[in-house]
């Protein structure tokens, strides 16, 4: 997983700054004027070798999702944990712990998640909804905003959870018999209201691997929560009465 994040920076660096990142390592020096018309063939080669990479680390061309194991898998949730009311810029940690209580190592462990309701269906941010107002440039909007290097398993200060087609869905990987993977998520609350997220748990990403509990529905939840406003400090005035501090 880590090598997959520094293949996309790699890949980053090598599309916005393709000179100065790989052209001197490449020529082990500085760029004579000799060298100049090697200098788009030298580039282009790089070039070929970190996408190759990127498109494994992704799972282009031949994706592990493929070759999924097809079959049902059994999981059990044993803790989901977000609190109930929070207020705007609040940063809370949201927890979840899904076991293994099958005999089959689970192919990709997902979470995924979603805001209950049709905006909430229609955004494409797993902590966020769809505004419904035409001809906005960014209809999106997110209720909750994930920290970086977040998801990661509880305990690890590495990331976890990486991404994939779908943007709600968060894969952990492989799962063994018997093994708990306990995965947080640093959120912060940006809009305010009354919101049920909604969570599924599953067993790979392309559709053939599934999870089930003991027994034999979908594992997977809700959390519901009031987000308000930050409430100012109060004092008792002389009067006996609440005021504003």
């Amino acid at each position: 997983m880590r090598q997959a994040l520094s293949v996309r920076r790699v890949f980053r660096c090598s599309i916005t700054r393709p000179s100065r990142c790989y052209v001197r390592a490449a020529l082990g020096g500085p760029v004579r004027q000799a060298s100049r018309s090697r200098l788009p063939a030298v580039v282009a080669g790089v070039l070929g070798v970190v996408l190759a990479l990127f498109l494994a680390a992704c799972g282009g061309g031949s994706s592990s999702d493929a070759n999924e194991p097809a079959g049902t898998y059994r999981v059990e949730i044993t803790g989901a944990d977000f609190p109930t009311k929070q207020e705007l810029g609040q940063t809370s940690l949201l927890r979840l712990g899904v076991r293994n209580t099958g005999g089959k190592t689970v192919p990709a462990l997902t979470v995924s998640f979603t805001v209950a309701g049709p905006e909430g269906r229609a955004s494409n941010l797993p902590f966020g909804i769809h505004d419904p107002q035409p001809d906005l440039a960014q209809a999106d909007r997110p209720v909750w905003v994930l920290a970086e290097h977040y998801p990661k398993f509880a305990g690890s200060s590495e990331p976890g959870g990486a991404g994939g087609s779908d943007p709600k869905t968060f894969d952990f990987g492989p799962l063994k018999p018997g093994a708990t993977a306990n995965v947080v998520w640093k959120l912060s609350a940006v809009k305010s209201g009354r919101y049920a997220l909604l969570y599924s748990v599953d067993a790979g990403l392309s559709g053939a691997a599934r999870a089930e509990t003991a027994g034999g529905a979908a594992p997977g939840g809700s959390f519901t929560i009031r987000i308000v406003s930050r409430t100012p400090p109060k004092i008792v005035d002389e009067a006996g009465e609440i005021v504003p501090k």
